[in-house]
């Protein structure tokens, strides 16, 4: 969005610190969520996960029973082989063929006793993945139930704060929309460097607002001129006068009103 005039130092100034006013609000009612919104989404991304790991171990239970199946259904085979086998050794005519039957005798018996272990082994496992199963489902429970008070906290928060953030994402906008880009390239620069967010401050008692650095009486003159944008040699934060900003915080608290 064009401006349709060039503005002067003083209307930077006003349109700079009203900027900086509604974004602190902006700040202020985000803080107050803090750290919830992450703190959801990790939470989220946890329950997901042990979702995920429940699925797959319930899914490796259905594959394990599956074998174990298998494998008694081998043992059955393998005990009718050694019956038939059993069977035929009292109709063999030598002893060449009474040992190869024997040695079939033995090679299943040889099978089922693997087969035995490998059940085992696999019923083994199952206990182990049953036992994980219950606790990812207690886990599961436990973080299921802390991410739906923490929804809640949440949504009772954003219906409280919502309207009055996208309307002061709205203004924040409209205002960023008069600065020209250097100087709001700037705004933006100084306001993520300092730890309050406070890129525009006015001269308190002297002194730039939150600092214990005295401004020279000369400059503080020269701010209150208006004709120029002064910056706090220390801070490096940009720089109004007391009577400029108590004519725009007038001005943003009317602007505040219109939200309730």
């Amino acid at each position: 969005m064009a401006t349709t005039k060039e503005l002067s130092v003083e209307e930077k100034l006003r349109a700079l610190y009203d900027l900086q006013i509604i974004d602190t609000r902006i700040d202020e009612i985000r803080n107050v969520r803090g750290e919830l919104p992450l703190e959801v989404e990790d939470l989220e991304d946890e329950v997901a996960g042990l979702t995920t790991r429940l699925e797959k171990l319930q899914s490796d239970l259905v594959v394990i029973e599956d074998n174990i199946k298998s494998k008694k259904a081998a043992i059955e085979e393998h005990q009718a082989a050694i019956k038939r086998y059993t069977e035929q050794q009292k109709d063999v005519r030598n002893n060449r063929e009474f040992n190869a039957l024997t040695k079939e005798v033995e090679f299943q018996e040889l099978e089922i006793q693997l087969a035995e272990k490998q059940i085992k082994e696999m019923k083994s496992s199952i206990e182990h993945k049953k036992e994980v199963i219950s606790n990812s489902k207690e886990k599961l429970e436990q973080k299921s139930t802390h991410l739906k008070h923490k929804k809640a906290e949440l949504d009772d928060i954003m219906s409280e704060t919502q309207k009055e953030e996208d309307f002061l994402l709205q203004k924040s906008a409209e205002f960023e929309a008069l600065i020209e880009e250097r100087l709001l390239a700037a705004y933006k620069r100084i306001r993520s460097s300092v730890r309050n967010g406070l890129a525009v401050v006015s001269i308190e008692r002297g002194a730039s607002a939150g600092s214990f650095f005295t401004i020279p009486p000369q400059t503080q003159v020269e701010i209150a001129s208006r004709k120029k944008i002064i910056t706090d040699e220390h801070s490096g934060r940009i720089l109004v006068d007391a009577m400029l900003a108590e004519e725009e915080r007038e001005k943003i608290e009317k602007l505040f009103a219109q939200i309730n």
